[in-house]
């Protein structure tokens, strides 16, 4: 496939495919509030876990009134939503299900509805119930039919209101963080554990995805992974591009390749028959990228040190290098696996706004160039809509179009929801801002 080449003098604006979803990406615990049962809500009490000592707290107030922010999508012009719903809401002990909280959640799905807004469903994103957790979490045996279960329960009653379903958010992320780095729960474990979670995420995802379909054979289940770049910080050493590729390939597309084929490949190979062929579309959350260099004293990054390219623009708190180029090169990569792509998080912290109106141009111009070279790419979901709870980062990160006071409640518009507002209205970036960037005008190679 040749490059595709973009001019500032294009004489019409990059538009995107009738039917393109466009909106914003929330998860329970970072925005309802008061999720007292999980396993998060325990960790934030836990001196040293969480910045600052941090708690979620009341997040955004959206268990009581989500419909007020559902209100400001709409007038921003977004026609989806991804949200998460909270397995220790609906399941507050084993079978013990809560209609009370199943009626929230309907009636938050038909708002945006009402609103022409469409849900994107994820069901687990990063918490677990209580009682779940004390049995292990990603580790006890009988997580796959206990998760199956939960499916059941969400698709008999929210259904009617929901097309697309995420199964699980980020599985690489939650091993990563939980069980090697231990900033999220359960706090370490090593190795062997986090490779015995990553496959019983993988029959989870499977047997929630089976499920869905049952009960919904029309229904679109995917799940979201992270995908992060990792490249060599100096080209010309082989055991700098050695430590790069394995750790791509292990964090990137290890999980993903064992949904195709049944087999993860993570140190000893794993059968898991059960997970292949269970994508319906790959949801792709891509932030930023990292420069490895061959470490000896890293063993835990596959001895690999991790930095950002010198000179190069940081968001908020050193959280990442600002690359838009990798969105094309990841969309590229997954499009591979031969199912639709749904662009399910892509955002970054920064509180005085300064970055992201760029950065909204640049990663969607990444996304139209992937379009325009063959990806079957549906949908944009920015990450965030408001400011919220940041898991171990707690609320000194800021990804959202509207700022947000967790104290007071408070929401103002950031200047870049006003941009975003533009494109979705569109579906189109707006000239205005593309004659206001550098455009590339090269593509990188396809991987």
């Amino acid at each position: 496939m040749q490059p595709f080449h973009v001019s500032q003098s294009s004489p019409s604006p990059p538009t995107f495919p009738s039917g393109f979803l466009w909106g914003t990406a929330t998860s329970a615990h970072q925005v309802e509030g008061d999720n007292s049962n999980n396993d998060w809500w325990t960790w934030e009490r836990q001196p040293g876990r969480i910045a600052r000592g941090h708690r979620a707290g009341r997040a955004g107030d959206w268990w009581r009134a989500a419909e007020a922010d559902f209100d400001r999508m709409a007038a921003l012009h977004q026609n989806a939503h991804r949200l998460s719903i909270e397995w220790s809401r609906l399941e507050r002990g084993p079978g013990k299900w809560d209609d009370g909280a199943l009626a929230r959640y309907r009636e938050m799905l038909t708002g945006l509805r009402q609103r022409g807004i469409a849900p994107m469903v994820t069901l687990h994103h990063f918490t677990f119930p209580l009682w779940v957790a004390a049995r292990g979490g990603w580790l006890w045996p009988e997580l796959p039919q206990a998760f199956a279960r939960f499916a059941r329960f969400a698709a008999a009653g929210l259904g009617d209101l929901v097309d697309l379903w995420c199964t699980i958010n980020e599985p690489n992320v939650a091993v990563v963080l939980g069980y090697l780095t231990g900033r999220f729960p359960p706090g370490g474990g090593g190795l062997r554990k986090a490779r015995d979670a990553a496959v019983n995420s993988l029959r989870a995802h499977a047997a929630a995805y089976r499920t869905l379909h049952e009960a919904q054979p029309n229904a679109r289940v995917g799940l979201a992974a992270n995908l992060h770049l990792f490249d060599p910080a100096r080209p010309a050493s082989r055991l700098d591009r050695l430590v790069a590729g394995v750790t791509d390939r292990v964090y990137n597309w290890a999980y993903l390749d064992a949904l195709r084929d049944g087999v993860l490949r993570v140190g000893p190979r794993v059968r898991v028959p059960e997970a292949a062929g269970t994508l319906d579309f790959i949801g792709v959350n891509y932030y930023s990228r990292d420069l490895v260099q061959f470490d000896r004293r890293h063993a835990r990054t596959l001895f690999g040190r991790h930095f950002p390219t010198p000179g190069a623009p940081i968001s908020d708190g050193g959280y990442g290098e600002v690359y838009p180029e990798g969105l094309l090169r990841v969309l590229l990569k997954a499009h591979q696996y031969g199912v639709p792509i749904y662009v399910t998080e892509n955002g970054l912290p920064d509180e005085d706004d300064n970055l992201r109106p760029g950065f909204l141009i640049d990663h969607l111009m990444e996304l139209w160039r992937a379009s325009r070279m063959g990806c079957d790419v549906r949908g944009y979901f920015h990450w965030s809509l408001i400011d919220n709870f940041e898991w171990a980062d707690g609320w000194t990160l800021r990804f959202g179009l509207i700022a947000m006071d967790p104290e007071t409640q408070t929401r103002t518009p950031r200047s870049s929801s006003t941009l975003y507002s533009e494109i979705c209205r569109r579906s189109a970036l707006p000239p205005a801002a593309i004659a206001a960037r550098r455009v590339r005008p090269e593509i990188p190679p396809k991987e």
